[in-house]
């Protein structure tokens, strides 16, 4: 399978040096474990006096473009935790390093009932961009926050100027639930077709379903698929038949296959597993940078103060190329954590004490010592570091780490 971040891609390799700025000292790279990140500073600031950022702009999917330029998707909260999907232009200095964004407008209105709460949030948040080469399309998943809870949904686009709403993801009725009765989010597609369980060729879609449903009237009902016995936020992967997807762009709606992925492990990352950015095809297999929430689990809301209690940590997961419920490493200890100040602390609608991974741009082929950027979501701002692949998988962690897709149903 073809490595393929955008069409007609321009690698650039930056030459080094840090123009944001660096707010908390990186971790010396022969001390450094696998994949560490050194930061580089926000990207992205709410910008003062706009009531569409007043609460910030935060988890910033990226893509490549068709014409080589870096494009942010963030997440833009006005009052009230009411989000829009913005579009920007990352600019980079002489150096080849990202120095900041050319804000370009707003690339998806909540306008869809789906997308509207009449309670006091709503809106579309956590767009993750991948470009498709078996589809020549950009497909958009983002998280639609309707009356009855969070829901994942689909745009596709040409030209990441124009979003054409695909729909609500619909989940084949399987495991003795109606997954579609189930808030879930923090979704996102592999670029490139991996096999599916039945063994065909498929797009593949990693989520998070909540096993939550909402009724009408508030209330809200906890309901695990058969075999699950834990009910902490997980991982999964679905299926959509890639030779139904070329024919049918509705058909990158229908989900089925449903396979658990990851459930929580480390200490670190004990409440729940969560966002991740869209995979990365490397030497390596597929790298998956996603997010582990610790600390206390209780009920959390942007005005709980109590929030400040739980810790969201980005950590790595490496999936075989092929079949991505064989996982080959998972890092034993976070690759980046909330440090600095505008990481731990916001205003008065901001989350605290997060690193959201949200998009991963590789500055030259995924090889071995290549750099990745990965743009991620802060308290109120979007941030931005790298890091390095490594030439191989550390073989103290891939035995231990290693497991196929019945192993992963076990942990669940």
């Amino acid at each position: 399978m073809a490595i393929s971040h955008g069409p007609d891609h321009a690698w650039s390799q930056p030459r080094g040096g840090s123009p944001l700025g660096e707010t908390h000292a990186p971790a010396k790279r022969d001390a450094a474990p696998p994949f560490a990140v050194t930061r580089l500073g926000a990207i992205m600031r709410r910008a003062p006096g706009d009531p569409h950022e007043a609460w910030g702009v935060l988890n910033p999917g990226c893509v490549r473009g068709r014409d080589g330029e870096l494009y942010l998707f963030p997440q833009v909260v006005a009052e009230g935790n009411y989000s829009r999907i913005g579009r920007a232009r990352v600019r980079f200095d002489g150096q080849g390093n990202p120095m900041d964004v050319e804000r370009l407008g707003t690339a998806l209105e909540p306008t869809e009932r789906y997308e509207r709460a009449a309670r006091w949030r709503g809106g579309v948040e956590d767009a993750r961009v991948t470009y498709v080469p078996a589809l020549d399309r950009y497909v958009m998943v983002y998280t639609a926050c309707g009356l009855l809870g969070d829901r994942i949904a689909v745009a596709m686009s040409s030209d990441l100027r124009t979003w054409e709403r695909v729909g609500l993801a619909h989940f084949a009725p399987e495991r003795g639930i109606d997954w579609n009765a189930h808030a879930d989010g923090d979704g996102t597609i592999f670029p490139e077709p991996v096999a599916a369980p039945d063994g065909r060729p498929a797009v593949a879609l990693i989520h998070r379903p909540r096993f939550l449903v909402h009724h009408a009237d508030g209330t809200v009902k906890r309901v695990l698929p058969e075999g699950v016995r834990d009910p902490r936020g997980s991982l999964w992967i679905s299926y959509i038949d890639l030779e139904a997807a070329r024919h049918d762009n509705s058909a990158l709606r229908r989900f089925g296959q449903h396979q658990p992925l990851a459930a929580p492990e480390a200490t670190w990352e004990r409440v729940r597993l969560g966002a991740l950015a869209p995979p990365l095809l490397t030497h390596l297999g597929w790298l998956l940078v996603y997010t582990g929430v610790g600390g206390e689990a209780h009920r959390v809301t942007a005005r709980d103060p109590a929030q400040k209690r739980l810790v969201a940590s980005a950590g790595v997961m490496v999936l075989d190329r092929v079949d991505p419920r064989r996982m080959l490493y998972r890092s034993p200890e976070p690759i980046l954590e909330p440090l600095t100040r505008e990481e731990r602390e916001g205003g008065p609608g901001a989350f605290r004490n997060l690193v959201v991974p949200a998009g991963l741009d590789p500055r030259s082929p995924p090889a071995p010592g290549a750099r990745v950027d990965l743009y991620y979501g802060m308290a109120e701002s979007a941030g931005v570091g790298w890091l390095t692949l490594p030439t191989a998988l550390p073989d103290a962690l891939r035995g231990a780490a290693a497991r196929d897709g019945a192993g992963s149903q076990a942990a669940l």
